[in-house]
């Protein structure tokens, strides 16, 4: 559920857009979802379509849903932008695991231990 406090410091738009992004993050949103019109949520929060619009805007912007003309707005298929560069990363590992000929068991290894050590710093 939804909340934004007029009386935080962090603007409206700000509060929407994190509690989406979390919701998003978080699985309570799913990937495909369909998200209620700008003016429908405005509406329901007692805010501006404007501020809902904005927070629409930035997490499109961010990948995280997509506006599909009249269709709707959209939680995008891989939503969380964290995962999205995660599975980057795991393709480009995978992709150097094939030309140094090693094996998907030592591989998926090497990366439980690196997940297990301390980082770097």
């Amino acid at each position: 559920m939804i909340v934004v406090d007029p009386r935080s410091p962090v603007p409206p738009y700000e509060q929407l857009r994190a509690q989406l992004l979390e919701a998003v993050t978080s699985g309570e949103l799913a990937a495909g979802a369909r998200l209620p019109t700008v003016r429908r949520l405005a509406e329901d929060l007692g805010l501006a379509p404007g501020t809902v619009a904005r927070a629409y805007r930035e997490l499109e912007a961010s990948r995280v849903i997509e506006t599909r003309g009249r269709n709707g707005t959209f939680v995008a298929l891989y939503g969380d932008p964290a995962r999205q560069e995660a599975q980057r990363a795991a393709a480009r590992f995978a992709e150097q695991v094939r030309l140094l000929r090693l094996d998907a068991d030592e591989a998926l290894a090497l990366v439980a231990a690196a997940l297990k050590s301390e980082p770097a710093t």
